[in-house]
């Protein structure tokens, strides 16, 4: 049996799912999540809980059942407390700023980058290089860090560039030194 997937998701109040054919909505403070539901696997909303269960023992099935269950688990603390990723801007010069739903990055380029945040997403600066990235949706809160990331990603022998708060950074020795 999947570890994960016999467990119950439970819901906290003010959390309300729906079953609709195979679309599995859940609404909450946070907002709303939308996900199709395999033929395969089944959902069942009980008094507070839900509960994922599969149709058969295959490979493919059981590999489903978790999965599921982990994305049933992110919708309902979504929308109930949401998620967050934090990066930071190390660089002199380097900065960015919020305006409506556009960041406005200046990261060295000869150019200012503006990057159009998706619907559901909500970024702060702090500080102008200190920036908090947060929303109910966990895939897209990470593809949104992971895309201002790679604007300018880390490097190794002096750490400029954009970085998780959490990420450590490899560092390099430079030059070795003059002669021989």
């Amino acid at each position: 049996m999947s570890r994960i997937g016999i467990q119950p998701v439970d819901l906290p109040d003010g959390v309300k799912a729906t079953l609709d054919g195979s679309t599995l909505t859940v609404r909450g403070k946070g907002g709303e999540l939308k996900q199709d539901i395999k033929s395969e696997i089944s959902v069942e909303i009980a008094e507070g809980s839900i509960t994922v269960k599969r149709a058969n023992d295959t490979r493919q099935v059981r590999a489903f059942h978790g999965l599921f269950r982990s994305l049933v688990a992110n919708m309902v603390q979504g929308v109930s407390v949401g998620f967050e990723k934090k990066l930071d801007i190390v660089g002199v010069g380097y900065r960015a700023d919020v305006q409506g739903s556009v960041m406005n990055l200046a990261l060295g380029y000869s150019h200012p980058i503006k990057y159009d945040l998706p619907k559901g997403i909500k970024a702060t600066v702090d500080k102008q290089n200190s920036i908090l990235i947060q929303g109910a949706d966990k895939q897209m809160v990470g593809q949104v860090a992971a895309d201002i990331r790679s604007m300018r990603p880390p490097e190794p022998y002096k750490g400029k560039g954009i970085k998780y708060s959490d990420e450590i950074i490899r560092r390099k020795a430079g030059k070795a030194g003059k002669g021989a």
